[in-house]
């Protein structure tokens, strides 16, 4: 049988009002590379080789946490944790989120949801191996997220 991976492109649709926080927060805070900038859209790498394009254009703001409980959320790494967590709390571009795990969670410019975890940190509970987050107390921190705004 045929097997897939995800890759390290990745594309996202947001408000064109949102461009400049969004620079800021994925180049200045998260250390990224702008590579390419268009009228409608930048391209960024994270890392060594993660790309995403944001792509501006007409569209509503989607900004208010969660408009689905069916969101994706993605996942960073960093080798120094606490540096990058202070970073984003002190750029006052994200909202941080209170999610029942022992990560760190927030909502970048733009909608996207990100959990940090330390490089070497075991994240067996989210491959299914060991005690996993809990369900009713993640969606319970979620509804109390929604009902800040």
């Amino acid at each position: 049988m045929a097997k897939v991976t995800f890759g390290n492109h990745s594309s996202v649709l947001v408000p064109r009002q949102d461009r400049d926080k969004i620079q800021k927060f994925y180049g200045g805070v998260l250390g990224g590379r702008i590579t390419k900038e268009e009228p409608d859209r930048d391209f960024i790498c994270l890392g060594d080789d993660f790309h995403i394009v944001f792509l501006y254009g007409d569209v509503s703001d989607e900004s208010e946490f969660l408009r689905s409980f069916r969101a994706i959320w993605l996942e960073l790494k960093s080798e120094n944790v606490e540096e990058i967590r202070q970073r984003v709390i002190d750029s006052g571009l994200a909202r941080i989120l209170e999610i029942p795990n022992p990560y760190f969670h927030f909502q970048a410019p733009g909608g996207q949801c990100l959990r940090l975890v330390g490089i070497n940190d075991d994240l067996s509970a989210f491959e299914g191996k060991g005690a996993a987050p809990d369900v009713a107390k993640v969606t319970e921190a979620l509804r109390r997220e929604q009902m800040k705004h």
